[in-house]
């Protein structure tokens, strides 16, 4: 069972009705009527990163031998990946994220957290009616679209970590939250690589997939879902940034 710092859950979803129709997916990240608070949450300083190596966490990347189907991906991994809710003051957005530990070590879009207030962020499990925190910023990048931090919940069921890039062509698997809509999955290929570490996928998201998972056939985690190169597009031109970006600062 989680152990968790109890947070009333009718303060988790800021104005839900509102988040539904604003939410993150573009690269360029969530618009704001305000000046950015002067403490944010994307700029929160990395110290106490040590405690990502010095926790007995449980990171494994030891591949299984044989290919999963896409209801079993989903049957494992589903709820390793949540809700995020974040405020700049003025507006409330939503996106996603997803665990890679099971101490609450996990991973987003840099853009869904740019701009907000520190504490104002709320972390949703799947079945969970709790609200959590972030509790440390470990490593952050608006180049290449990630934040890896840590959320006070623990024994976390989290997605391994690829030790391969994916090769065009090969199937994958997303699962966010797009428009609300808890723990949405899909499917699709790998397109083309655009950069070392943006891929572009077939795989369907929209507006509030923005840092959930995207998953090979063998139920490992090789990226963050981002958004797409073509808003509006009918050709399904979504991006992906490589979990390669995060893996230098997890071990």
């Amino acid at each position: 069972m989680l152990k968790r710092k109890k947070t009333k859950y009718g303060a988790v979803i800021l104005c839900l009705s509102v988040l539904l129709f604003v939410s993150c997916a573009h690269k360029s990240g969530h618009r704001r009527d305000r000046e950015r608070p002067s403490t944010t949450m994307a700029d929160r300083s990395e110290r106490k990163s040590s405690r990502s190596v010095s926790r007995k966490s449980k990171i494994v990347n030891k591949r299984s031998n044989d290919k999963l189907e896409g209801s079993q991906i989903f049957e494992r991994y589903g709820s390793a990946v949540f809700m995020v809710f974040t405020t700049d003051g003025s507006k409330a957005y939503q996106g996603s994220g997803f665990f890679i530990d099971n101490e609450g070590l996990a991973v987003s879009n840099y853009h869904v957290f740019k701009g907000t207030g520190i504490g104002l962020e709320q972390i949703k499990l799947v079945g969970s009616d709790e609200a959590y925190k972030v509790t440390v910023v470990i490593q952050k990048s608006e180049q290449e679209d990630f934040i890896l931090f840590r959320v006070d919940c623990e024994n976390t069921n989290y997605i391994p970590i690829a030790t391969d890039k994916p090769k065009i062509g090969e199937k994958v698997y997303a699962i966010g939250s797009p428009r609300g809509l808890e723990n949405t999955f899909s499917s699709g290929e790998v397109s083309q690589w655009r950069a070392d570490n943006l891929m572009q996928i077939s795989a369907l998201i929209d507006h509030g997939s923005s840092g959930g998972a995207l998953i090979n056939e063998y139920g490992e985690v090789v990226g963050i879902t981002s958004g797409s190169f073509a808003d509006g597009s009918q050709a399904n031109l979504n991006y992906a940034w490589s979990i390669d970006a995060v893996k230098p600062y997890i071990r």
